[in-house]
């Protein structure tokens, strides 16, 4: 489920960006820029489902201890997800696409030599 979640969040901040590159936007507006605009569903779908655990996580019925841990995990794993997808997926995004930017300029560099 958490895979699924910060893969899902991934891809709405690279897909946005790639939409907005080929929009004719720099790489590095471009992530500013989808980072802005897709901040609000990601919030809103992580909040709803660590909301949604709080009732397993707070339970007091039968065998209900296991529940309450694996809940309480979910949660968790739920928030640092968050903060992750935020900040690393852009930085990782920024830094393979300037990596992509030297390469080429040492390879346009390469052609004009020849």
């Amino acid at each position: 489920m958490l895979m699924g979640l910060v893969t899902k969040n991934a891809i709405l901040i690279v897909d946005f960006t790639n939409q907005l590159k080929a929009g004719g936007m720099r790489y590095r507006e471009a992530l500013i820029e989808a980072g802005k605009e897709r901040m609000r569903p990601i919030l809103m779908t992580t909040v709803a489902m660590a909301v949604g655990m709080l009732p397993i996580a707070l339970g007091k019925g039968t065998a209900s201890e296991w529940k309450n841990g694996l809940a309480w995990v979910i949660i968790g794993g739920l928030l640092s997800s968050l903060i992750l997808t935020v900040f690393l997926v852009p930085m990782a995004y920024y830094l393979a696409d300037r990596l992509k930017e030297k390469i080429a300029g040492i390879q346009d560099k390469k052609l004009a030599q020849e």
